[in-house]
């Protein structure tokens, strides 16, 4: 099984139609996202997130019901609002800006959750956007400590957003200690350039790797790579035009956590996982907003 956690928002999708600017609310959350895709790819799955209680709120819980997780855990917070990420298209690429101040996708009452009430249980999988906040911070790392105690993987997707932190070193700081902890880690090559200063992809990746931790890479029309123990290979994608590229490296992880979770860590096993999830972070460019429910 495949445990999710970390935030469920509403993506507010804009356009722009006679000089106005129009939104429709798409269920999104990268976490949430990844959780939908495993589950798509076969995985038994399970996702712990937090809405406020408020119209967005409960339209993202029962959105989340339509996904037909193993365990779906959505908790209300009474005195908090929704997360919501205003996000606007140019050419298929999106910009985003996120309503955050104090809202509910980072106030998971993890201590009220038993990781052994969930059959099993392989992999963890721990969203970032919590750690721009101190309490995400915490809720973060009682997720590692939970994961670790059971001797489970943890999953990490860096991520990686500037615009939310105090400032780039705020970002990294937020980041390293939990790139530092995790067993499967995913970067796009641009996201580990940003974290490392390295413009090399494979000194990027060398200059943060720990033992037996498995790397993967998305590089766009590349395709995506994965490095383990000081190897390391190139898969091709599927070309695409792109009509919305929101959720497509959620797609992505979620369907290689799906296909790497019950298999051992040899190259054939991790470039066959890769092979799917190129097709399925291709295939979500094709429509708008990150998942279908």
């Amino acid at each position: 099984m495949i445990l999710s956690i970390g935030e469920i928002l509403a993506d507010m999708v804009g356009e722009r139609i006679d000089g106005t600017m129009t939104f429709k609310a798409f269920c999104g959350g990268a976490p949430f996202n990844v959780a939908v895709n495993a589950k798509k790819a076969g995985a038994k799955v399970g996702f712990i997130g937090c809405v406020g209680k408020d119209p967005i709120g409960k339209f993202l819980t029962l959105e989340a019901g339509k996904a037909s997780l193993d365990s779906l855990e959505i908790q209300v917070d009474n005195k908090r609002n929704t997360t919501l990420a205003f996000v606007t298209l140019t050419d298929g690429e999106r910009d985003f800006s996120f309503y955050r101040n104090d809202t509910a996708d980072y106030n998971i009452d993890i201590d009220s959750i038993d990781f052994n009430d969930y059959n099993d249980l392989n992999i963890v999988h721990l969203g970032s956007l919590m750690l721009s906040e101190e309490n995400g911070k915490v809720l973060a790392q009682k997720v590692v400590d939970k994961t670790k105690s059971l001797s489970k993987k943890l999953s990490f997707d860096l991520n990686f957003r500037k615009d939310i932190y105090k400032d780039f070193l705020d970002a990294v700081n937020s980041y390293k200690p939990f790139v530092e902890q995790a067993d499967i880690i995913k970067f796009s090559d641009d996201e580990l350039r940003d974290y490392t200063g390295k413009e090399d992809i494979i000194e990027g990746i060398e200059s943060i790797y720990k033992k037996d931790t498995l790397i993967v890479l998305t590089l766009g029309s590349k395709g995506s790579m994965y490095y383990l123990n000081g190897k390391y290979g190139l898969v091709e994608t599927v070309k695409v035009k792109p009509i919305d590229t929101t959720g497509a490296g959620d797609a992505f992880f979620g369907t290689f956590l799906a296909n790497i979770e019950k298999e051992e860590w040899t190259e054939e096993n991790i470039k066959n996982a890769l092979v799917k999830a190129n097709k399925a972070g291709a295939e979500t460019t094709q429509f708008l907003g990150a998942i279908k429910l």
